[in-house]
């Protein structure tokens, strides 16, 4: 198998750029991410996209982010290569050159000023894609299908009887099922243009103000309801103790200010019925990532992991499953709570 780096280094012929230098950037679980620097030249971001991913997803980015920057949001632009394309293929992967953002990332919100910056900014995004008419090359259909990942964790058990943590994981895979067991329904709701993967660490931070200033990760962005989105955000931001630890508080703290900045900028856009199942769909979300971590945790075919932490991939999935199980028993004992909160929230938004 071809080294990513040397894989790298011919890639960077195609834009140019033979002779920078390359530097790992970013903690993300899917795509393997560079910073490009040469010389004066503007620093720049190459990435070995994941092969669930089709070439074709880079011109969904290109449409994406030529909106973004038209209604004044910062984005990263879709670098083309010499000959004027999107992407390179190189050894059966798919890679792309992205203009770099200044700002910080971060794998936990620290403040409630910052959850609520991170709110507007969401909800900033959401309404300039609103109207965009746009046929997505990768679609994502039922990404969030629950009860799918929820077999998966049942069959990932049937599968791996024999795997060297079985012991562990099949106990807190009982668990999981049993909370998914007593999951509120969710409404049908229609389709919008979301990200797709709206967690901290896919969003950059002004390092002096502490305000999130834009999305990075556009390889998710597509279409599907709008409190799922949000469950899936709310998931990351308001567990200050991050997916990487087997103990996860929900704080109620941060997820009234992030969804106050959200409800600022588009608490006249969002319908009631997408507010009512926003506490519903961040304890699906919250479950349902648990179970998949957990099904990870035997196959261990899909989620990144820190190899400086962790002996295998394995254990690193089955400390997050554990982490995201116990921020979903935190959100259960609050949900009556926030369910309150957000009903007031919104109510405000829109007097």
């Amino acid at each position: 198998m071809d080294d990513p780096q040397n894989s790298a280094r011919r890639v960077l012929e195609h834009y140019g750029a033979g002779a920078a230098d390359l530097a790992p950037l970013g903690s993300g679980l899917i795509n393997l991410t560079w910073l490009v620097t040469q010389g004066g030249s503007p620093r720049r971001v190459l990435q070995r996209v994941a092969s669930l991913f089709p070439p074709e997803i880079n011109r969904d980015i290109d449409v994406i982010t030529r909106r973004l920057a038209a209604a004044g949001m910062m984005a990263p632009e879709v670098l083309k290569t010499a000959d004027g394309g999107l992407w390179v293929t190189d050894h059966g992967w798919t890679w792309r050159m992205l203009s770099w953002l200044p700002g910080n990332c971060l794998d936990s919100l620290n403040s409630a000023a910052q959850g609520h910056s991170a709110g507007r900014l969401l909800a900033s995004f959401h309404v300039a894609l609103a109207d965009l008419q746009h046929e997505f090359a990768n679609p994502r259909l039922g990404v969030h299908d629950t009860p799918r990942h929820l077999a998966a964790l049942r069959d990932a058990l049937k599968a791996h009887a024999r795997h060297p943590r079985y012991a562990e994981v099949a106990p807190l895979a009982g668990d999981i099922l049993a909370a998914a067991d007593a999951l509120p329904g969710l409404p049908p709701l229609p389709d919008r243009i979301v990200h797709g993967d709206p967690k901290i660490n896919n969003m950059l931070f002004d390092p002096m103000s502490g305000v999130a200033t834009a999305l990075v990760d556009f390889d998710t962005v597509g279409r599907m309801p709008l409190p799922l989105e949000l469950g899936d955000a709310l998931r990351s931001w308001c567990n200050p103790q991050g997916e990487d630890g087997r103990r996860g508080v929900f704080s109620a703290e941060l997820f009234s200010a992030a969804l106050t900045g959200y409800a600022e900028v588009a608490g006249h856009w969002i319908t009631p019925a997408e507010v009512q199942a926003i506490v519903p769909a961040t304890e699906t979300i919250i479950l349902e990532l648990a179970a998949r971590f957990c099904a990870d945790a035997c196959n261990e075919t899909y989620f990144g992991w820190d190899a400086q932490r962790f002996a295998t991939r394995g254990e690193h999935n089955e400390v997050r499953a554990a982490g995201q199980l116990s921020l979903a028993r935190s959100f259960v004992t609050q949900r009556d709570g926030l369910s309150a909160e957000v009903r007031s929230i919104f109510a405000a938004a829109t007097a």
